[in-house]
């Protein structure tokens, strides 16, 4: 068993811990909110490139194996445009879920999620 003497250290410790973390812990800005838009900007937008990129890659590809006229470009293409919108939109959406949640834990006050469970809510 451990004496009390060694728990109160281990608090002491534990509160030390927390303070010094705490210390590195960078205070949020507007300037970083914009900053996080403008990845998430850039992620849809690369997104999209990237999916145009793949079917035109594939659809020239296939082109030049085959030796026909553009066709498969044209339609690789609009194929890679289309994956492109469908990934842009996933994302959107999972963003979107994010931003809720943050919204709804931010409502949500420290005692009321206890007290749901005590009453059985």
């Amino acid at each position: 068993m451990t004496d009390p003497d060694q728990r109160e250290r281990m608090a002491q410790l534990e509160a030390r811990i927390d303070r010094f973390k705490s210390k590195d812990k960078p205070e949020t800005s507007h300037q970083n909110e914009s900053y996080s838009q403008a990845q998430l900007a850039w992620r849809m937008v690369i997104e999209l490139v990237t999916g145009l990129g793949i079917g035109f890659g594939m659809g020239y590809g296939l082109d030049s194996l085959l030796e026909t006229t553009p066709a498969f470009l044209v339609v690789f293409t609009m194929l890679g445009f289309v994956a492109g919108i469908k990934t842009m939109l996933r994302s959107a959406k999972e963003i979107q879920l994010t931003e809720a949640d943050k919204a709804a834990d931010d409502e949500t006050p420290d005692g009321a999620d206890e007290k749901r469970v005590k009453d059985g809510d």
